[in-house]
């Protein structure tokens, strides 16, 4: 059994995958900044608080628990993400920081704090959008969060060929649609073609077993457009 940490946890892919890890014995550190969801389920193997990436305190209060209680961690996997979607000439510099600060500058420190808890045979595993994808269809309003998830491509390509002697391997999925709260937000309407448990269900495979196969490569993983 694998000790895991997901951020994003407290909704849609994140929440499922909570639960689907935990269901098969794996121990999980849920984290978000709203922890309520996850108390809720009232599972033995699932631990969480309230965390917010950008607040070094509570990255902080992430490390001591990791060493107090697990020592080692298995899988990361970078969920969390920020969504704004908003014409571009209309879009403030604070705004477009804010994305940034969830979706690139996050998850380059929780990664940072997290990495040296991790040995040979462990698995980062980054969540990007199709939005984030050199060539793929772009959408008027996504400037900020589609460019940040184009940053955390290139972050894991380089991590992995920094790390590549340490065993740890470093991937990511570009997502198409799921039927999530973020895509109701980025296309209100949209009926997606996979559920947030479908998509949980294939992230939580390839973390547990891609790092083999895988290491600074990035999958589409999407059957329509959006």
């Amino acid at each position: 059994m694998k000790n895991i940490i997901i951020t994003g946890a407290s909704r849609g892919i994140g929440f499922e995958m909570a639960k689907l890890f935990a269901d098969e014995g794996h121990q999980v550190l849920a984290l978000s900044r709203n922890e309520k969801p996850i108390l809720s389920l009232n599972h033995k193997n699932i631990h969480t608080f309230s965390c917010d990436l950008c607040n070094p305190d509570d990255l902080l209060k992430m490390s001591n628990f990791i060493d107090n209680n697990w020592s080692s961690v298995d899988i990361l996997i970078n969920n969390a993400g920020k969504l704004l979607n908003k014409p571009f000439a209309e879009i403030t510099s604070k705004e477009f920081e804010e994305v940034y600060k969830v979706n690139v500058f996050g998850v380059a420190e929780i990664t940072r704090l997290v990495i040296p808890f991790m040995k040979e045979g462990s698995h980062v595993v980054t969540v990007s959008s199709m939005g984030g994808i050199q060539g793929s269809m772009k959408f008027p309003g996504l400037a900020a969060y589609s460019s940040s998830k184009g940053a955390v491509i290139t972050l894991s390509e380089l991590l992995a060929e920094e790390y590549k002697e340490s065993g740890i391997a470093f991937n990511v999925l570009a997502l198409g649609a799921v039927q999530t709260e973020m895509l109701e937000e980025a296309f209100p309407g949209y009926q997606a073609p996979l559920t947030a448990i479908e998509m949980g269900t294939y992230i939580k495979d390839f973390a547990l077993t891609a790092n083999k196969f895988y290491n600074g490569k990035v999958l589409q993983v999407s059957s329509s457009t959006p």
